[in-house]
């Protein structure tokens, strides 16, 4: 069942409307489910359709559970705490489900906050693509309070049936920048393999099959491998510019614990390389092109 008792006859709020936002909608619709959605860019309210656009007061006044999925974790306290944001219009209690990647402290910060206003807080970041969000196939990070996680199960199946109880707010944060830092190292190994074998004058189909096929296979290789051969990048999963916010929360929570993270700081710079060169839209994939062009050598000179 729902938090509260509509049964899902009231829509469901999504703020949010870029890549993940548009797989969570997609995931509300396939369960037909009705929703409403924000965004601050008009063109992704376009995309949405009238009907179904609205803005945070009218989401306050009709939604009793709200999916964020903005990009950083000054835009979820704003989106809930500012003059104009979301509890500046209604005292009836919202459960917040917040599936962006956030600074852990800070989410832990807002989520008492937000119970202390009144309202109520689930901390969901997803790990896996927005295709993989869309289909279903991803893992949803949860954080928070278990009794919280039982009521909201209907529509937790419905965002992600895949999904693991990670601790209190601000924990599922925590194992989604550890992933993160996985998958982005798994990403620059997989650009550097390619483009030492295609130097090497190797097919880079065949040598991704071969790949694919070795000990070195990984989802990784599954899903960027193909972006990297063909150079195509224009349609992006996960954005360069969303894997550099993610990096530098992954940086600076580093530097606090007085960690040593030499791959990851490589790793930042050629993400900055490619934001440089306007690529920030781009596919995180791209990260072959900064291998490829020697982008750490150009950047030192």
């Amino acid at each position: 069942m729902s938090l509260f008792p509509n049964n899902f006859t009231k829509p469901i709020g999504v703020i949010g409307l870029g890549l993940m936002g548009q797989s969570l909608i997609k995931r509300l619709d396939d369960a037909s489910l009705p929703l409403l959605g924000f965004d601050i860019n008009p063109e992704q309210i376009k995309k949405l359709g009238e009907h179904r656009s609205a803005s945070l007061a009218q989401i306050a006044s009709s939604c009793d559970e709200v999916l964020l999925a903005v990009f950083s974790t000054d835009q979820v306290r704003d989106t809930l705490f500012s003059a104009n944001g979301l509890f500046a219009h209604t005292k009836e209690p919202i459960v917040i489900i917040c599936t962006s990647t956030c600074d852990p402290g800070e989410i832990k910060q807002i989520a008492e906050d937000v119970e202390n206003a009144g309202h109520h807080f689930f901390e969901l970041p997803i790990s896996g693509t927005s295709m993989q969000l869309a289909r279903g196939d991803c893992l949803g990070l949860m954080g928070g309070s278990v009794s919280l996680s039982e009521q909201l199960a209907d529509l937790l199946d419905v965002i992600t049936p895949h999904r693991q109880y990670i601790g209190t707010a601000g924990d599922a944060s925590k194992a989604k920048l550890a992933i993160n830092l996985v998958l982005g190292l798994h990403r620059a190994a997989l650009a550097e393999g390619l483009n030492f074998g295609v130097k090497l004058g190797l097919d880079p189909e065949k040598l991704l099959q071969t790949l694919q096929n070795s000990a070195a296979a990984s989802s990784v290789m599954k899903i960027k491998g193909p972006l990297m051969v063909s150079r195509t990048y224009d349609k992006p999963q996960s954005k360069i510019a969303q894997s550099l916010k993610d990096f530098g929360l992954i940086a600076d929570l580093a530097k606090h614990e007085e960690l040593m993270l030499p791959l990851a700081e490589v790793y930042i710079k050629l993400l900055e390389s490619q934001l440089h060169d306007g690529h920030g839209d781009m596919d995180n994939a791209m990260i072959y092109e900064a291998i490829f062009h020697n982008r750490l050598k150009n950047k030192s000179h």
